[in-house]
């Protein structure tokens, strides 16, 4: 059957339009970006094989190319909508609003960070009340002592003239626990931005779930 043929409540769209898209599902989301399906298969049964083969949602929004099943033209569609959204974040954290809750710097992050497919180092530096003045990468690669190197972050706070700055770096494996570099890393950073007057909030490392802060585990 069609979906032209289901019940206007079954639509995709439909039900978009009515509830909002948060009622959809993984494939009717993606059936809306499709568009329509092949012959003998609708849109969502089309979004519920590509999902299927890709390992589902998030692997296919990660994925660097498009996958089977879905079409150059709606491949870019989707990594359009991807960055929308990222860019959505950003405008919301530059509002001016100040950072109280460690949730929305989490959320941000791991928007900002999770589909690298390799190590991003990066910096949210903040002013005296914790506005948000920019977010930066600054490093990539395997994070430790040799590729993270504290006079780079000092020198893009005094540039920025951050009073605070909370660091981010995502593990590409999914796994966001922290490892010994990371919080040697972490401890070198402290030092180094306390001797410029600027203080560390927080540590974030993004992976799969929600991001680990080293602040909450008391260690920073």
């Amino acid at each position: 059957m069609s979906i032209r043929d289901w019940a206007d409540g079954e639509r995709p769209r439909e039900k978009l339009l009515a509830h909002g898209a948060g009622v959809l599902s993984d494939a009717e989301l993606l059936a809306v970006f499709l568009g329509s399906g092949r012959r003998g298969q609708s849109a969502v049964d089309l979004a519920r094989r590509v999902l299927a083969d890709a390992g589902g949602l998030k692997a296919l929004l990660d994925a660097p190319r498009p996958q089977a099943g879905i079409g150059t033209v709606a491949w870019c569609r989707l990594a359009a909508a991807l960055e929308t959204g990222r860019r959505y974040l950003d405008a919301e954290l530059r509002r001016g609003e100040t950072l109280t809750d460690p949730s929305a710097s989490a959320r941000y992050l791991k928007a900002r960070l999770a589909g690298y497919p390799y190590e991003v180092f990066a910096c949210l530096f903040l002013d005296n009340r914790h506005r948000v003045i920019v977010f930066e990468e600054l490093f990539r690669g395997s994070i430790d002592g040799a590729s993270v190197h504290p006079r780079e972050v000092v020198r893009r706070c005094l540039v920025h003239n951050a009073a605070a700055v909370i660091l981010a770096h995502n593990h590409p494996s999914g796994v966001a626990e922290p490892s010994a570099a990371d919080r040697a890393i972490t401890q070198r950073l402290r030092e180094a931005l306390e001797l410029v007057d600027v203080r560390l909030l927080d540590h974030f490392v993004v992976g799969h779930g929600t991001p680990t802060s080293l602040a909450q585990r008391g260690w920073l």
